[in-house]
């Protein structure tokens, strides 16, 4: 990456960096005795949307087999019949089936130490997308949705945050931010969004967007100022969209039809590739989901069509972020809810097991080639290292540069952290 420094300002390719931002700015403060803490906190805000960081989050709905993906025990009697392979890291192996993402292995780190108490899949998966336990009395934001508050551009043109792929327990959503965070949902990814395109000349379209507005302004004046704000926003989000070149960013025949079989051309694949090209156009936040995950039965054959489908898609993710100078800017996580018990039940299947299961980590300034924490030789508990759910949320907000500690104000009054607890895990950064 090429650098250019002015009066002592590291600058790369997509905007200033973190250190030397906050290293000038506390140096001119002190100078001038003219910034107060929050004066640096808004100059920090407005340099970290300049650099266009993105996450993508590779979800795997039902909750994943560590044996079975990047925690294999073969010869042990909880092992099954997963063999395990070699990767691009000598001494780091992991399940057969994985083959890609086993070559990206330089890039990545492998956590085998995550651990939690729930095994519930809805109130897994909202924790696992918010970081906290769910409550009767406060939706809370997604983390995607917090990230891409703070990292949105207010020059984007496209949603700050994008779901590819449907399924039980999608889009948990923005909670109390509001419209203006909730995510995008794309089913088939491939062509232009549902309902995406202007059937009209742009004149014509905005003559129904003004008559939308009159009849708006009438039921506000009756009383409905709130239903009609929320109305507002929500449809001047849909039309910046419609009426934006950016929307080529969602059609996938632009790619070369070799990328389009590096990824699959399958609805993950697809999801994959489309979710680089939003990441490089600056969309904060974009889960692609995959569901299937939940092998109470059957787990072994499951589990090997799923990877056929999703290894391809992962593994071309990564390579390819490299490529074009996005990785460093990019985090891409791999996880589900929980993992699956190490013993296999009379169906065939594992059945639900947080207590210890795995995720992936690469970019982000996260230092690849490495596995964090141990899994002990049976499977059923954590050696060593133990990862909550707060920790490694504390880890995808500091790869991203953005405060995990800083606090929203709640429907009811109460501030809430970004993440509440947890702390950064040790080796994780290089």
């Amino acid at each position: 990456m090429s650098i250019a420094r002015h009066d002592n300002i590291a600058m790369t390719h997509r905007g200033f960096s973190r250190r030397s931002f906050l290293h000038t700015v506390s140096a001119a403060s002190l100078a001038a005795g003219s910034l107060g803490i929050r004066d640096v906190a808004t100059l920090h805000a407005e340099e970290l949307k300049r650099q266009h960081k993105s996450m993508i989050l590779l979800w795997m709905a039902g909750g994943p087999s560590q044996l079975e993906t990047f925690d294999p025990k073969p010869g042990t009697e909880n092992g099954g019949p997963t063999e395990a392979i070699s990767t691009a890291v000598d001494g780091i192996q992991i399940a057969k089936g994985w083959e890609r993402t086993a070559r990206q292995m330089k890039e990545i780190t492998v956590l085998r130490s995550l651990t939690n108490k729930e095994g519930q899949h809805d109130r897994a998966t909202y924790q696992l997308h918010t970081g906290y336990i769910p409550s009767g009395s406060v939706k809370h934001p997604a983390l995607g949705s917090n990230l891409a508050k703070e990292l949105m551009s207010e020059a984007l043109e496209l949603p700050s945050v994008v779901t590819i792929g449907g399924g039980r327990f999608a889009n948990i959503g923005a909670g109390f931010l509001g419209v203006d965070f909730e995510p995008f949902q794309v089913n088939n990814p491939g062509g232009l969004p549902d309902n995406v395109g202007v059937a009209s000349t742009k004149p014509r379209y905005e003559r129904r967007l003004g008559l939308l507005g009159r009849l708006d302004e009438e039921f506000a004046q009756r009383g409905g100022e709130t239903v009609v704000e929320n109305h507002r926003r929500i449809y001047d989000k849909a039309s910046k969209l419609v009426l934006s070149t950016e929307t080529e960013a969602f059609n996938l025949e632009q790619e070369s039809a070799a990328t389009r079989d590096a990824y699959g051309r399958t609805a993950f694949g697809n999801g994959c590739l489309l979710a680089r090209r939003l990441a490089e156009r600056g969309v904060p936040f974009i889960e692609v989901r995959v569901n299937g995950w939940d092998t109470h039965q059957d787990n072994f054959e499951a589990i090997d069509r799923l990877a056929g489908e999703v290894d391809p898609g992962m593994g071309a993710l990564i390579g390819d972020l490299k490529d074009r100078g996005l990785l460093d800017s990019t985090l891409v996580v791999w996880m589900g809810e929980f993992g699956r018990t190490p013993r296999v039940n009379p169906r065939g299947g594992r059945d639900h097991y947080p207590r210890v299961f795995n995720a992936l980590l690469a970019g982000g300034g996260v230092r690849g080639g490495q596995v964090i924490g141990n899994s002990t030789a049976d499977g059923t508990a954590v050696a060593d290292a133990p990862v909550t759910v707060p920790d490694l949320f504390v880890s995808i907000c500091q790869s991203l540069g953005v405060d995990a500690a800083k606090e929203r104000m709640s429907p009811l009054g109460r501030p809430m952290k970004i993440v509440d607890g947890g702390t950064a895990i040790p080796g994780l950064f290089g």
